[in-house]
């Protein structure tokens, strides 16, 4: 046992305290949460966008006549359709590869094209959760909204929206743990991330055991702490709602 612990320890400091290569991992942390904190942000905005524009249509589409409104609707439900079948069936290391060697190769801000890519792509799921959030809330909200003076807009913001948000907080919460995750990927366009970090300290030593090991505890105490949070503003809706 002393011989085992003895063998660990020396690989430990071989692998994070000589020529400080734990900074690969602290480095790579920020990068991570860095992409994470700005793919959410534009995830949920073109989330919400999408999921307005699509449930309106369902909602609507068989009370509205013909007009130039409808076939405005028409023509942004189509594109929408086509945005979430198309960012959903491909894998997200593919549109990152082809946001940074195709549609941007001619910037150098590695961050802002996985930004662009994970927000993409985390737009699309976040948007069918809060299609699914809106149009569980009954239609009796819209006409409570419209007797208060609210128009359609309004209503939609301040009083559907709300309460969707409340209704896809868990699957929202568990989008973003799997957006956090889903950034390990960015060393495929030489993003230092954290993956990318362990991968780096396993090229110098040639030991892949302990840097593996140190990213993915990393992950998880990342994702249990996220988990934690969520579970407090959940537990604070719910006495709100009291």
């Amino acid at each position: 046992m002393a011989e085992w612990l003895a063998e660990w320890k020396a690989r430990l400091i071989y692998n994070f305290i000589e020529d400080d290569r734990w900074r690969y991992l602290t480095d790579g942390l920020a990068v991570t949460l860095q992409i994470t904190f700005f793919a959410v942000i534009l995830g949920i905005a073109i989330g919400i966008l999408v999921a307005i524009i699509r449930s309106t249509y369902d909602k609507n589409k068989d009370e509205m006549r013909w007009s130039i409104w409808k076939v405005l609707l028409y023509i942004l439900n189509f594109i929408c359709k086509v945005y979430l079948t198309v960012v959903r069936g491909t894998p997200v290391v593919v549109q990152l590869m082809l946001m940074y060697f195709v549609i941007m190769a001619s910037t150098t801000n590695k961050l802002l094209v996985a930004t662009l890519a994970f927000g993409i792509n985390s737009g699309a799921y976040v948007a069918e959760i809060f299609r699914s959030g809106i149009m569980s809330i009954d239609a009796g909200q819209f006409e409570a909204g419209r007797s208060l003076g609210f128009n359609y807009t309004r209503t939609m913001w301040f009083i559907i929206i709300p309460q969707a948000f409340k209704n896809v907080l868990p699957a929202l919460a568990n989008e973003f743990i799997v957006l956090l995750k889903e950034t390990s990927v960015s060393g495929y366009v030489a993003m230092n991330d954290l993956t990318k970090g362990g991968d780096i300290i396993r090229s110098r030593t040639f030991d892949a055991l302990p840097p593996l090991i140190a990213v993915a505890l990393v992950y998880l105490i990342l994702v249990m702490f996220f988990t934690f949070l969520v579970g407090r503003l959940e537990r604070r809706l719910r006495n709100s709602e009291r």
